[in-house]
């Protein structure tokens, strides 16, 4: 008699961001419930209301002097609440047995709403209760009319007329009992939380949207290295060709002697670009040297002044190591381009198992969250499950943190 089923789930899946998994490799498959026990745990169903309603019935009444008293209002709520919590405790349990429901065990509902779910399912099992009642009275009603039939006593006209009537309220019936099920069903993932079947629905869909979203910051990424090599380093690459060329043609000494030395600064403006486009695809001093180190390496290339705070004990996961580089380096970047910056602070502090990174800078604010290079930051934070948060008012600061697990 649910309106929606567990179905498959597992007991422990892959929580979010900063939640560790108490179970993991270890899942417990639970069965659809079958009909009689649905049936079961709906006449079950309607004893557990009874107690609900007895509760507020006699609880209600014997602390209701107290609850309308402010200085004790507290004490007796929380008395009220702790034998509410008992009975719900039940309502799970019933739940879990005989419709096969799995609700997560990181979720704790509000005192609110414990008495909010007690109080409608009370009502709404009583009143399952009651058409029940008058689907076991249509049974008897149609016992007898079966038994009138076989002695003979009954005309056709009756008959059909009995037939007729009780078609209607058994279809009345079946429709009551579906609909206070699926009441039933919602009010109680309202009180538990999403069950297991729907946090993986819904980490299938973050999953889901993160790949699409990484894919496109990728693709992102390579427009951008085939612009830089175009625009710049292939440019580069042409004039320094013609000076040599020039200096190759050159007359006089005097006019080669400066052709090489254009040549040779075209040369080193060259290889510091090189330089920047290799770093701003990978760092190799993450690798060599750590994230403290590359770190230091944007605050050298920067031109504006840079202040960092590292504050890491243990060694961090590569894939958690290159997002925070990058999200320091682009944002870095974005403030010494367009904010019009004449500082910035990077604070790098790890906490449990998360990795916080916050960028700030003195500029005139008004980052767009929505901008190509913040987009492909949050996707390259979400494919790691963090978070990526930019407040930039009008005027400034601009401060973009981002919170990485490394789980």
């Amino acid at each position: 008699m649910q309106g929606d089923s567990a179905g498959i789930t597992a007991h422990h899946l892959p929580g979010p961001a900063g939640q560790d998994d108490p179970g993991e490799g270890d899942a417990t498959a639970i069965l659809p419930a079958s009909w009689p026990r649905r049936c079961a745990g709906t006449v079950l169903g309607c004893g557990t209301a009874l107690l609900g309603f007895l509760y507020f019935l006699v609880v209600g009444t014997v602390l209701g002097p107290f609850l309308l008293c402010p200085p004790t209002r507290t004490g007796a709520l929380s008395i009220l609440v702790t034998g509410a919590r008992r009975l719900t405790a039940l309502e799970r349990i019933r739940r879990a047995v005989f419709f096969g429901d799995c609700f997560s065990e990181h979720y704790k509902a509000s005192d609110q709403k414990i008495l909010h779910y007690l109080a409608v399912r009370s009502y709404t099992g009583l009143l399952c209760g009651v058409v029940l009642g008058l689907l076991g009275f249509g049974t008897v009603l149609a016992g007898l009319l079966v038994r009138g039939m076989v002695q003979g006593t009954l005309h056709w006209d009756e008959l059909l007329l009995q037939v007729l009537l009780g078609s209607v309220l058994l279809f009345l019936d079946a429709q009551g009992l579906r609909s206070l099920a699926t009441v039933d069903a919602r009010i109680a993932r309202e009180c538990f939380g999403p069950s297991e079947r729907e946090l993986l629905q819904q980490r299938i869909h973050e999953l889901a949207t993160s790949r699409a979203a990484v894919v496109q910051a990728v693709d992102a990424e390579r427009r951008r290295i085939e612009r830089d090599l175009h625009d710049g380093i292939q440019q580069r690459l042409v004039a320094l060709g013609m000076l040599l060329g020039r200096a190759r043609r050159g007359r006089g000494p005097e006019q080669a002697d400066n052709l090489l030395r254009q040549a040779h600064q075209e040369s080193q403006d060259l290889l510091a670009e090189l330089r920047e486009v290799t770093w701003r695809i990978y760092p190799s001093a993450l690798d060599s040297l750590g994230l403290e180190e590359a770190l230091g390496g944007v605050s050298e290339r920067c031109g504006i002044p840079v202040r960092t705070e590292f504050d890491v004990a243990e060694e961090l996961p590569q894939p958690v190591e290159t997002a925070a580089y990058f999200v320091v380096s682009e944002s870095v970047t974005n403030a010494a381009k367009h904010s019009r910056a004449t500082a910035v602070s990077v604070r790098v502090v790890l906490r449990g198992r998360v990795l916080t990174v916050q960028i700030q800078d003195n500029g005139g604010g008004g980052a767009n969250p929505t901008g190509s290079g913040l987009i492909g930051l949050r996707s390259r934070v979400a494919a790691l499950d963090g978070v990526l948060r930019v407040d930039s008012p009008p005027g400034g600061p601009t401060t973009i943190t981002a919170d990485l697990p490394c789980a």
